[in-house]
């Protein structure tokens, strides 16, 4: 690798805007997101089905399954 070229990887301040800090490797010294694992739909078991149980009782419904 040359040298002089690559920026310096340091420890960088991840903020969410939930307010969850937290720190990882960036070239960064801080960064801000707008959603992370503890406020995330997905990973807290909050997501909604609703869309998808609407296209299940719309299968059922055409094909007659009770």
């Amino acid at each position: 690798m040359r040298k002089g070229i690559h920026p310096d990887y340091q420890q960088a301040t991840v903020t969410c805007n939930c307010g969850n800090t937290f720190v990882t490797g960036s070239t960064k010294p801080e960064l801000h997101v707008e959603i992370c694992s503890a406020c995330h739909p997905f990973y807290t078991g909050q997501q909604k089905a609703i869309s998808a149980r609407g296209r299940i009782d719309k299968f059922n419904k055409k094909y007659g399954i009770k």
